[in-house]
């Protein structure tokens, strides 16, 4: 089965609002009743209506994308690192190293290579090997 695809910014709120200790099944309860305005002291710049707007279009595919997981429609460069420590609490220099293009010698289990895999637009390589996880932007001979 296939993952909801969301906005790279509906997924920094989600995973803001996960980050700052609110559950899965608060966000859909808060979006259910088109009521977020209380997570909005957890990052008032964030549009939180957003999430609404989504429930709207398919509320059993919201519901899938908090339970189940997601993919991001399109990510990039600055995106992934901004989900890598959102979701992943991994930051470059640390965890990671930086290049142009995207990130190599990543540090991580199987089960975050698995979701990362699964988050990332199609635009993404991923390569698993000694040194860790390199994440680059696919270049026009990988697709």
């Amino acid at each position: 089965m296939s993952r909801p695809k969301i906005s790279l910014m509906e997924a920094y709120m989600i995973e803001t609002l996960r980050a700052n200790g609110i559950t899965d099944e608060e966000i859909i309860e808060k979006v259910k009743e088109e009521n977020v305005s209380s997570l909005k002291q957890i990052h008032d710049k964030f549009d939180l209506e957003q999430l609404i707007t989504l429930a709207e279009k398919d509320f059993t595919a919201f519901e899938q994308a908090l339970k189940d997981g997601y993919t991001v429609k399109f990510v990039t460069v600055r995106g992934l690192e901004n989900l890598l420590k959102l979701k992943f609490q991994k930051e470059a220099g640390k965890d990671y190293k930086k290049t142009e293009t995207g990130i190599q010698s990543l540090q991580a289990d199987e089960a975050v290579l698995r979701e990362v895999k699964e988050i990332l637009s199609p635009n993404w390589k991923i390569i698993k090997d000694k040194h860790g996880i390199s994440v680059r932007l696919k270049e026009q001979t990988d697709f």
